[in-house]
């Protein structure tokens, strides 16, 4: 299955793809789109939906793992993220992949088996299970790489139960 990962943001968004396969992770692609401050926020908006558009164009991902809006401090600030949020979804809904959502302490858990994880522990844990060199940089980046990560870890955990859940049935007779 291949999975692109998004840290959504306006100025910069992460994406990272990764094909999880056998309970393993190969990464693909990853990146950012950045637009510049200052600049209309709705040719940036465009920017991100047509930038978006383009890597699923190209990789056909079956999965968009997006990290759930949650307010800080700067609401401001959240209501820019929630409008670039707004067009990461369009894209991914009219690229056909399904969209999931996972909460940080979600994603934290399933890179590093630790929900109180800090950010470059869930960094470094990215690159260690994808095998990179280097952390990706920006952050942003290897954040998306986490969110595709958080999403292979808990499909291939639906994908177990829904095997087991079968052989039950079938050793019962339920088929």
């Amino acid at each position: 299955m291949i999975i692109l990962g998004i840290d959504p943001g306006y100025a910069i968004v992460g994406y990272g793809l990764i094909r999880s396969q056998g309970g393993k992770f190969i990464p693909l692609e990853h990146g950012s789109i950045e637009t510049r401050a200052g600049e209309d926020f709705c040719l940036r908006l465009e920017a991100i939906y047509n930038g978006l558009r383009a890597v699923m164009a190209k990789w056909k991902p079956e999965a968009v793992s997006i990290e759930k809006l949650y307010f800080q401090n700067n609401q401001k600030t959240a209501i820019g993220v929630a409008e670039a949020r707004g067009v990461i979804l369009l894209a991914a809904q009219q690229s056909g992949a399904r969209v999931f959502e996972y909460t940080p302490l979600q994603v934290k858990l399933s890179v590093t088996g630790y929900g109180q994880a800090k950010k470059p522990q869930v960094m470094e844990m990215t690159r260690r299970l994808l095998c990179l060199k280097e952390v990706p940089k920006p952050d942003d980046t290897a954040d998306a790489l986490a969110m595709a990560v958080c999403h292979g870890q808990a499909a291939g955990s639906v994908t177990k139960r829904a095997m087991l859940s079968e052989r039950l049935q079938l050793r019962s007779g339920n088929r």
